[in-house]
């Protein structure tokens, strides 16, 4: 490391409390440029058709001083100049551009309450920068065919030092679908195993307010709730969680025991140890859960390890997905019910909502079912910690099970559905140098199955999180804040439906490497760099690799192909 101090770049000066690294730090300004930065998270291109889209801008918007004020509101109207309303993709487009000084801020979209859209800004420097995100949307077919109102919630806070405004546009491009017989049919023909939902209902908090449509959960007794009510002809649903951590939550991983918090009066650290678990329920019964992956936003650890290319999942957050399925039979009632959501060990603050998508029978009135079988395995935990003063290490390590069965009746027959979620935890921590320095291994595995007599399918997918933090104090006020991190997301899908099967892998791993000088309180210079490398593949014979390099600023080796390799 101390070879490349060298070409540490002059940075602007900005108060930062004297902390552990894996805090969040305050924006960055960089020396004097003329160049505009591009930012942009490393994923797989949008597969597209070959068709001209249909598009529509919903909103422009500057967002200055937004914080604590209503989401900002625009009429959305799907596009008239299509050929037919059958699409293969549906693409939500957001471009911003930002210059100054600012911090990250977290945003959420929404369309009539239906969030399409979590994401993370890019912090500016002087000169300016720009980023695009561009989701793949179609699952919300159905919401997008009529008019509604769209709410883009983005917090930001602008005075003298902090001058950043974000200029935003938000854009949906319409494709449709190639072959002409296929623009003539509905997107969801008569068929059991049709795509997307027929109706999307939002569980999420209600307009008008001063901030986003998402559920607070400020600590571990929090629980934030939302009643409602599903069409009688139902005969499958499937809940989408939203999920997002903030404040003294945002690096859980890197939190302590309580314990250890009482024996050493320390304030470098948060506590209620590293674990963490979305739990939700209906009708005050578990109906799955979540163990989240560790998003770092644009401006976590060191800002600089993030430009221009931004952390895993920080421009467009995972979603989750809870089969629901199993439950229809106790909510087809023409009654009101109610999705509740909590967090095990949560400090402040989580941002949750969730949108369900609901498949209607077109030849019904009115589907029947019962929910037959539950079998949940408590959070079982382990601790292990071995600690004299304000040095340790602690190792925690957690498992659970859920497993849900029932059946519903609808003109496809009496189909039983069966929906299992399997998790395991594991987080080894050091503390070191009394406080100064840290260490954390943290791996989440997540099998998510769900079957019918007719189709099945499972998602096994593996979160890695690795962090080593080390402070060191000189005279003056002066210290060094060095850091290593590590994000990997991989998964595999397997889809079997009928004599059909499809499947596909990703395999996505970034490290960075970054430093902060700091002398009297003021940053004066630091270093960031990151790798990453990025791979899919799926039986369709689509593949798409990335292999790219950053260092302050500059790409320092890019290559990408979509040759799908012997393996």
């Amino acid at each position: 490391m101390a070879s490349t101090l060298v070409s540490l770049l002059l940075l602007s000066y900005y108060l930062i409390s004297v902390a552990p690294l894996r805090r969040h730090l305050p924006p960055i300004a960089t020396t004097s440029t003329t160049t505009t930065t591009t930012y942009f998270e490393v994923t797989k291109p949008i597969q597209l058709p070959n068709t001209k889209p249909c598009s529509t801008h919903v909103l422009s918007h500057d967002f200055g001083y937004t914080y604590g004020s209503p989401p900002v509101t625009a009429q959305y109207t799907p596009p008239s100049n299509c050929p037919s309303n059958t699409f293969d993709k549906i693409v939500l487009q957001w471009t911003a551009t930002c210059e100054g000084r600012q911090f990250d801020r977290i945003f959420g979209v929404w369309l009539s309450g239906v969030e399409l859209l979590r994401s993370c800004t890019a912090e500016p420097r002087a000169t300016g920068i720009q980023w695009t995100v561009k989701k793949d949307i179609t699952r919300y077919h159905s919401l997008l065919q009529t008019n509604q109102t769209l709410a883009v919630y983005l917090g930001n806070l602008v005075d003298e030092t902090y001058t950043g405004i974000y200029h935003v546009n938000v854009s949906i491009h319409f494709y449709p679908a190639e072959n002409k017989k296929l623009r003539n049919l509905t997107v969801n023909s008569n068929h059991l195993h049709h795509q997307w939902a027929d109706l999307i209902i939002p569980i999420s908090r209600n307009l008008p307010l001063n901030s986003g449509l998402w559920f607070e959960i400020q600590n571990s007794t929090d629980v934030q709730s939302k009643q409602f009510m599903i069409p009688q002809n139902a005969y499958k649903a499937v809940l989408e969680v939203y999920v997002s951590f903030h404040e003294k939550d945002e690096f859980w991983p890197t939190n302590v025991p309580n314990e250890y918090l009482s024996d050493n009066n320390s304030t470098a650290f948060e506590g209620n140890g590293p674990f963490r678990e979305v739990v939700i329920s209906l009708d005050g019964g578990v109906v799955g859960a979540i163990w989240p992956f560790t998003v770092v936003y644009t401006g976590g650890v060191n800002p600089l390890l993030w430009r221009p290319i931004t952390g895993i999942g920080s421009f467009d957050l995972p979603t989750y997905d809870i089969e629901i399925t199993p439950f229809l039979g106790s909510v087809l009632n023409k009654k009101p019910h109610v999705f509740a959501f909590s967090v095990t060990n949560a400090l402040n603050v989580w941002y949750i909502d969730a949108n369900l998508h609901v498949w209607l029978d077109e030849k019904r009135e009115k589907t029947y079912g019962k929910f037959l079988t539950q079998n949940i395995s408590p959070v079982h935990v382990s601790l292990a910690s071995n600690y004299t003063g304000m040095n340790g290490t602690f190792a925690t390590n957690v498992t659970r099970s859920i497993k849900s069965t029932g059946w519903v009746k609808s003109s496809f027959g009496k189909i039983v559905t069966e929906s299992t979620q399997e998790f395991n935890y594991s987080n080894f921590m050091v503390i070191a140098k009394d406080g100064a320095s840290q260490l954390v291994d943290q791996i989440i595995d997540f099998d998510d199955r769900v079957s019918t007599s007719a189709d099945s399918k499972q998602s096994l997918k593996s979160f890695s999180f690795y962090l080593w933090s080390d402070t060191e104090y000189e005279r003056n006020r002066s210290f060094v804040q060095e850091a290593n991190i590590t994000l990997g997301f991989n998964e595999q899908k397997i889809v079997n439906s009928g004599s059909n099967s499809s499947s596909s892998v990703v395999e996505n791993i970034q490290n960075g490497q970054g430093l902060i000088l700091v002398k009297g309180n003021l940053v004066v210079s630091g270093l960031g760099s990151t790798q990453q490398m990025y791979n899919y593949g799926d039986n369709n014979k689509l593949c798409y690799f990335r292999n790219i390099s950053s260092s302050n600023y500059t790409i320092i080796y890019d290559k990408e192909g979509h040759t799908c390799s012997k393996k």
